[in-house]
C-alpha cells in the first residue's frame, strides 16, 4: 500500500496477512514474524516499517516490540531517533551516553533518545518487553503516546497513526467502521481517519504512534 503525503509517496511494509479495511489496516499479532537475536539475549517482532522491504539500514520509520532477556548494549542506529516504552516486566536501567542512568518501567512515560549514542541496558528483575519506534532524521519524526482512557486520534500535522494494543481489548472506531484489537494487535490509519475513537476496555492499555514526514534534503 502507498501512503500519500505532500512530501513524497512512500510504501509501508507490514507483517504478513494483515487484513485491509478501506484506509485502516489491521495487523494481527499472530501474523507478525519474530526473529531471535544472534546473541541469544532476546528477540524482536516487527509490527510495521516504511518503505516496503526496507532493511535496518534503509527504513524511514519502524515500529517493533522486543523481548529483552539479558543485560547488554543496544545496537547503534546512526541518523535515527528512537522512543522506547517498557510494556511488560519490572523494567530496566538505561545508560545513554554520559547521562545519568534512567529507570524505565511499564508506568514510565516513553523515553526518546538518539540512536547514534552508545546505550547500555540493565534489567531490574527479570526479562522485559519493550515497544520501540524509530524514525530516520530528515525523513520522518514521531511521537509515542500511552493510552489507558478513551481518546480521539486527531492527526494535526501527522500523516500516519499506528495503534498498538498491549493489554485488554481496544475498540477502534472510524467514521466508516469499528474494529476490536486484541493484545499485540495493531492498526494503521491515515489522515482520512482523523477523529477515530480509541476506547480501551476497563484495565486496557494501548500505545498510539504518530508519524510525520519531514522535508527531504535536495
Amino acid at each position: 500500500m502507498i501512503w500519500r503525503s505532500t512530501v513524497r509517496a512512500r510504501k509501508i511494509s507490514i507483517c504478513r496477512a494483515c487484513a485491509e479495511r478501506a484506509a485502516v489496516r489491521i495487523i494481527r499479532a499472530a501474523n507478525c514474524r519474530t526473529m531471535p537475536w544472534k546473541n541469544g539475549g532476546g528477540s524482536t517482532t516487527q509490527i510495521a516499517a516504511s518503505p516496503e522491504g526496507a532493511s535496518l539500514e534503509t527504513f524511514d520509520w519502524r515500529i517493533s516490540m522486543a523481548r529483552v532477556a539479558s543485560d547488554g548494549p543496544f545496537s547503534r542506529f546512526p541518523g535515527i531517533d528512537r522512543t522506547l516504552a517498557v510494556v511488560q516486566g519490572n523494567g530496566l536501567e538505561l545508560m545513554i551516553g554520559e547521562a545519568a542512568p534512567l529507570i524505565l518501567t511499564p508506568d514510565s512515560r516513553p523515553l526518546g533518545f538518539a540512536g547514534d549514542v552508545a546505550t547500555q541496558a540493565k534489567l531490574l528483575d527479570g526479562e522485559i518487553t519493550d515497544l520501540n519506534v524509530m524514525t530516520r532524521r530528515g525523513r520522518y519524526a514521531h511521537r509515542l503516546l500511552r493510552c489507558a482512557q478513551p481518546m480521539r486520534c486527531d492527526f494535526a500535522d501527522d500523516e500516519i497513526a499506528v495503534v498498538v494494543a498491549l493489554r485488554g481489548s481496544i475498540e477502534l472506531t472510524t467514521a466508516s467502521e469499528s474494529e476490536a484489537l486484541a493484545p499485540r494487535d495493531a492498526a494503521l490509519l491515515q489522515r482520512a481517519d482523523a477523529g477515530a475513537q480509541i476506547v480501551p476496555a476497563p484495565g486496557g492499555v494501548c500505545y498510539l504512534v504518530l508519524l510525520r514526514a519531514t522535508p527531504l534534503a535536495g
